[in-house]
């Protein structure tokens, strides 16, 4: 009679031992900044390139080139046609791999730059690339194309399953260098014409923060592989190419995970006149909030672009409303972008400080994936990006506060569902 109650017990306790045993394993493993950033200085203010030299890792360089493409029609035309002009060697790390049509014409141009002699080195993020066939992956090893397949899972790493490599990152030969929120996937073709064509950017780089851009591919082509890619097939002398400063820096839970975070306050708590947020999953913490309230409120014009109902994960959107009345409260204008879904990843500030690359505006891209954002500061490429900004603006539908607060009760309950896995978004 007493058999039942003992194994309910047991059960009770084996679950109990295995949700926290998971949960050990998929929190984020280092300290989360925890108290809002001091005002101390402006964008323009001298001391912010070098507290961001001194506290992101890299230098920002000077002489750098960054050309903004805008959609597939103009993002991969450009890759490919560096892949294929390619002379010595590829670095490529990305998140999404598909095999579609654009996955097979990267995969032709890379098999044959590799039967050609050239060292092309690939890294794929083991769920990002869970779409693209084995025939592929086999056909570009066959060629002798290096390729990695970031984290694969094993059942004594499920750290690992959790901590996905998101950067997109492609270098030819040392000296040209993307980076961007672009995917390898057919939804990424078109001109964002419609919700089957995403909405997107990618920037094309030369000039001597290149070898930053290389250097972080590096960072994880050696924990992958052990192996270090160095010499002057990879870091050649790079003259200068342009009048942008810029620099590249990264972040990953196995050290400096915090970095990216950090980035968007410092950003944030130093706008004088105007922030330009676009970021396809919108999902601040109370800390960013906080930030960005406290700039709406001594004047700086805040203006946020998320997706609208055409996007990939209504559990981040769900997330992502359910924050926004503090900011709305406040004055912070948002607007979800309608004509496809949108997947930017762009902070314009004060018309001087861009930074671009993989990072969403979640906890996830802040404590869970290994990301990677270039800084530019330079005012001419600033108000160009402001320019792209505002014609994306165009085409997005402003929420206001009352209607935000009007919403239907079952999104509110969605919202404060999605909060709860918020960490894990």
């Amino acid at each position: 009679m007493r058999t039942k109650p003992v194994v309910t017990i047991m059960l009770t306790c084996a679950v109990t031992l295995l949700a926290g045993f998971l949960f050990l394993n998929f929190a984020p493993s280092e300290k989360k900044i925890e108290q809002q950033l001091s005002r101390r200085y402006d964008v323009a203010d001298p001391q912010f390139r070098r507290s961001m030299d001194v506290l992101l890792g890299p230098p920002m360089l000077e002489g750098n080139k960054v050309e903004v493409l805008l959609n597939g029609d103009q993002i991969f035309p450009a890759m490919l046609r560096a892949i294929r002009g390619a002379k010595q060697t590829i670095t490529f790390e990305t998140y999404i791999y598909w095999s579609e049509t654009i996955g097979k014409e990267f995969s032709d141009a890379l098999i044959e730059r590799a039967r050609a002699g050239v060292k092309v080195h690939v890294m794929l993020d083991f769920i990002g690339s869970i779409k693209m066939d084995e025939a592929s992956m086999n056909a570009m090893r066959a060629a002798g194309v290096e390729l990695q397949r970031y984290h694969k899972p094993v059942w004594w790493k499920l750290t690992r399953l959790n901590n996905r490599t998101h950067r997109k990152l492609l270098v030819v030969d040392g000296k040209v260098g993307f980076t961007g929120g672009v995917g390898i996937a057919d939804k990424w073709r078109g001109h964002g014409q419609d919700e089957d064509h995403w909405r997107d950017t990618h920037f094309r780089v030369e000039g001597p923060v290149v070898a930053q851009i290389q250097a972080v591919f590096t960072d994880n082509w050696i924990k992958s592989t052990g192996a270090v890619l160095d010499g002057v097939r990879y870091f050649p002398p790079l003259p200068d190419a342009g009048t942008e400063a810029a620099q590249m820096f990264s972040s990953s839970p196995t050290g400096g995970s915090e970095s990216m975070h950090l980035m968007y306050l410092m950003a944030i708590t130093a706008a004088r006149h105007s922030i330009r947020l676009s970021n396809a999953y919108f999902v601040p913490d109370a800390l960013t909030v906080k930030a960005l309230v406290a700039a709406q409120q001594r004047g700086v014009k805040v203006q946020i672009i998320t997706p609208g109902k055409i996007i990939d994960s209504g559990v981040v959107r769900a997330a992502s409303r359910e924050e926004w009345g503090p900011l709305l409260a406040a004055g912070v204008q948002i607007a979800e972008y309608q004509p496809t879904m949108f997947h930017v990843k762009a902070l314009v500030v004060d018309d001087l400080l861009v930074s671009v690359g993989s990072t969403n505006f979640d906890n996830r891209s802040f404590s869970l994936n290994d990301e990677a954002n270039l800084n530019v500061l330079n005012a001419t490429f600033a108000q160009q990006q402001s320019k792209v900004f505002d014609a994306d603006w165009a085409r997005a539908r402003v929420v206001s506060y009352a209607a935000w607060e009007q919403r239907p009760l079952l999104a509110k309950m969605m919202g404060k569902i999605a909060s709860v896995v918020g960490s894990q978004l």
